[in-house]
């Protein structure tokens, strides 16, 4: 039976000479995984470019309940964008999202509010003129609402360490490393509070930004079953720095 989705592209892997498996979050069936044939010929059908990271796609799909690969019908990029793959900041960024993306995502059910979230944010990021080197902190932090694991930034006067492992505010050390002190911690939640339009007004330099992204991709290992070390975001510091 076909079905129209919306897609987002998490990882493309070659499977024979021509043809490639894209895993796919989509809004009706949550991760799937699609064999398209011919991709990489000439004349194929669907080109290589409309699959490359977190690119935005609608889809006319067969899909089978129980099946470990799909097949894809009809795809389209929607919308096209106009400035990621253009950008090289902008490339770089997305290219570390999705790899914190394929990480963090594991259902095979749907979830429409974290594919909308995901969704609309790379639209709005690509639409931006003026690259904001707040924004993979601010999407990730935002991301764990979705996710089942949002830290909670409610404190008291007295409380001035954020405890990561227990995702909230603390008023003693914590015996483990896995913490903030109150200025980090301050810039850790108005990165998740803050709406994307207004992360321009958090004002944190280059080098508490590098400490609140490990400490961030610290948060995602905490509560994140199975999710190694992510190593895109070393290029990325390069690059803002």
């Amino acid at each position: 039976m076909l079905h129209k989705v919306r897609g987002i592209v998490l990882k493309t892997t070659d499977y024979s000479e021509s043809s490639v498996v894209v895993q796919v979050l989509t809004d009706k069936f949550g991760m799937q995984s699609y064999l398209i044939n011919g991709v990489k010929k000439p004349k194929g059908k669907i080109k290589m470019n409309m699959l490359q990271s977190l690119h935005l796609l609608d889809m006319v799909v067969y899909h089978k309940a129980n099946t470990n690969i799909q097949r894809i019908s009809e795809v389209r990029q929607t919308p096209v964008f106009k400035s990621i793959p253009y950008d090289v900041i902008k490339t770089s960024i997305v290219i570390f999202l999705n790899e914190v993306l394929y990480k963090s995502i594991r259902q095979q059910s749907a979830d429409e509010s974290l594919f909308d979230y995901i969704f609309n944010s790379i639209a709005w990021f690509d639409e931006v003129e003026e690259i904001n080197p707040n924004f993979h902190l601010s999407f990730l932090l935002k991301l764990t609402r979705f996710l089942g694991f949002s830290p909670n930034g409610k404190r008291r006067n007295d409380q001035i360490y954020f405890d990561l492992q227990e995702g909230e505010f603390s008023s003693r050390v914590p015996i483990h490393p896995n913490y903030l002190n109150l200025d980090d911690a301050l810039g850790f939640i108005s990165l998740f509070d803050s709406p994307l339009e207004k992360i321009s007004e958090i004002k944190i330099n280059n080098t508490q930004r590098r400490f609140l992204l490990d400490k961030i991709l610290v948060f995602y290992t905490l509560h994140t079953s199975s999710f190694g070390v992510v190593q895109s975001h070393k290029i990325l510091e390069t690059l803002l720095s």
